[in-house]
């Protein structure tokens, strides 16, 4: 049985959210806004459309999906402005998860197979109207493509007899009780559309009358319920916050049974405050959400580890972590963490660049341009292949720092993040 999804969509238009692709009424100005709102209400994934005409407002959109990707936390879907393969890595480049190839637009079936070998069949959508469109290439879908975005509700039944294929449903008006009628068709993956956008605060409840029904939906499931755990003399299990990506320790704080069944609900950290007596959502006031990655309990399950992607800072005084009253310090060898020293080098290249400090070689470069950094960073390459002519190890490992060192300089100037770069690699 196929997870069925609630996949919010946004029509990007002139850098605004607009109604639909042939309403161009605006109904956000910030899309980042509506981001965060599906974010909260647990939406499974988000399908942005790039309705932008020309090439420098597609240039502008693709900037803003950037921004949508790095802010959901959810999979981003990429659509809209696609003709040739280039406008699929852009897509993919800018973080999308996968790109869809719109069948109603001419040229688009012929790069189908061209765009699957060369980022892989889990990549790539196709959007249609008609099922019509698919049967004459139903061996080409089956082979290169992992599922479809039907933009016609009425065209269900025709598009289960001639593919297998999963398939969201593009719904934009519609009462809320006929979704359940929809998710009953086998192939039916999810539905997006305006029936979602216009009520994204239901999903949680939508989510639970699925289940109620017997259909299977994304929701989190806890193999420990809340009387399996060990609590404190106030009834209450200690919860250490940690940053999923770097592992940073950010903040502790307690649970106690109706916080813990409310942040597997939600999916987004939920504590009980001892001074007020009370829950306390994080970030209910701030904005500095804390969205669950992973939950877990240590040998004694007396203390949970909670794997959390943080909105913000998680600290009250605005700090990025609660952790920084160093109280004593040994001397010991300094991190050698991979991520941890690119992420400091990087910060330090950053800061050269807004903070420009006299006699830096890292200004020099920054001053002297592009082609100068591209330069250096040619022959800092060219060193690595002459370093690993010779026998011996370290001199390749000089010249690869060197060679390290001027690619964040490239990165500093291009405003590429380490994130980015490991989510790419990540992805493949």
């Amino acid at each position: 049985m196929l997870v069925k999804k609630f996949v919010p969509c946004i029509y990007l238009y002139n850098g605004h959210a607009v109604r639909r692709l042939a309403d161009t009424s605006v109904v956000e100005t910030d899309p980042l806004r509506l981001v965060h709102l599906y974010n909260e209400n647990n939406a499974d994934a988000l399908i942005v459309f790039d309705m932008s005409q020309g090439d420098e407002a597609h240039e502008k959109a693709l900037d803003t999906i950037k921004e949508i990707c790095a802010a959901a936390e959810m999979d981003v879907i990429g659509a809209g402005n696609v003709k040739r393969m280039e406008d699929v890595k852009k897509l993919l480049y800018a973080g999308c998860r996968r790109a869809v190839l719109d069948y109603t637009l001419e040229g688009n079936a012929d790069i189908t197979e061209e765009v699957s070998l060369k980022f892989g069949k889990d990549k790539i959508l196709v959007s249609y109207e008609h099922a019509a469109e698919l049967a004459p290439r139903q061996e080409l879908l089956e082979k290169y493509v992992s599922g479809l975005i039907l933009m016609n509700p009425h065209q269900i039944r025709e598009t289960q007899q001639i593919t297998r294929l999963p398939f969201l449903v593009q719904v934009n008006q519609i009462a809320l009780n006929k979704l359940m009628e929809i998710f009953a068709y086998e192939n039916v993956c999810g539905v997006t559309g305006n029936t979602i956008n216009d009520n994204y605060r239901d999903i949680l409840t939508l989510k639970n009358l699925c289940k109620e029904n017997g259909i299977l939906v994304e929701t989190l499931e806890a193999a420990l319920q809340w009387e399996d755990l060990q609590k404190n003399p106030e009834g209450l299990v200690p919860v250490i916050a940690q940053d999923y990506r770097t592992g940073e320790v950010l903040m502790m704080a307690y649970m106690n049974e109706e916080a813990y069944e409310q942040t597997i609900r939600t999916g987004r950290m939920t504590y009980f405050s001892r001074s007020r007596g009370e829950l306390w959502l994080k970030g209910e006031t701030s904005g500095h959400y804390q969205y669950v990655k992973s939950l877990t309990a240590d040998c004694d399950k007396d203390t949970l580890l909670a794997k959390i992607s943080q909105v913000g800072s998680a600290c009250h005084t605005g700090a990025r972590s609660c952790f920084f009253n160093e109280i004593l310090k040994k001397e010991y060898e300094e991190e050698t963490n991979p991520l941890q020293v690119f992420e400091e080098v990087f910060g330090v290249i950053q800061d050269r660049k807004i903070h420009p400090k006299e006699g830096s070689y890292t200004n020099y470069l920054f001053d002297k341009g592009i082609d100068k950094i591209l330069k250096k960073l040619g022959e800092e390459a060219t060193e690595i292949v002459i370093a690993a002519k010779n026998p011996g190890a370290n001199e390749i490992k000089y010249e690869i720092s060197d060679f390290l060192y001027h690619m964040m300089v490239l990165m500093a100037e291009k405003n590429i993040s380490w994130e980015e770069i490991t989510t790419e690699l990540a992805n493949r």
